[in-house]
């Protein structure tokens, strides 16, 4: 059995809970908000479509047109191009072109089929596939490693010495 001071706290709590749950009733009866007309329009207009699609049943899709040429392929310049463009071209996939890409960022650009065959996985048969269908607008970094002397560096002709010539 509660004890008074119990019995005063349930009394309390059920008030507070019917006046709560009078005043939210009272709010919701009492309240006449006008719904704007377009927002009321949008409505009847979304049912609409709703009831016209459960009448005639789902939509089909659209076909897909029939190709009566094989579409050209666009040219990709693999000195600048990302690696989703380098996925479009045949015979290259997600790998190779991220493959691609962090070789020309980490050696410079390509400059010809030649340079693109450096990445690992591109080959020569590789090459004359994608050969149509990529160009090379940036010229190729020389390498540091080579031993051997660039054409355009202007060598250095050896004078013979100086000799004494008495007649």
């Amino acid at each position: 059995m509660p004890t008074p001071a119990e019995r005063k706290a349930l009394l309390f709590l059920s008030v507070v809970l019917t006046l709560g749950g009078a005043v939210r009733v009272a709010r919701a009866v009492g309240s006449n908000s006008d719904v704007d007309p377009a927002a009321k329009a949008a409505i009847a207009r979304q049912i609409d479509a709703v009831d016209s699609v459960r009448k005639h049943g789902r939509k089909k899709k659209a076909k897909k047109p029939k190709r009566d040429a094989p579409a050209i392929p666009a040219i990709v310049d693999l000195d600048i191009a990302s690696a989703e463009e380098i996925e479009t071209l045949r015979g290259i996939g997600p790998s190779l072109a991220k493959r691609i890409v962090a070789d020309r960022d980490s050696l410079g650009p390509f400059g010809s089929l030649d340079g693109l065959q450096r990445v690992k996985g591109v080959g020569p048969k590789l090459a004359q596939r994608i050969d149509s269908t990529v160009t090379f607008s940036l010229l190729p970094r020389h390498s540091t490693t080579d031993d051997t002397r660039s054409s355009a560096a202007p060598r250095r002709r050896r004078r013979p010495p100086r000799g004494d010539t008495e007649n």
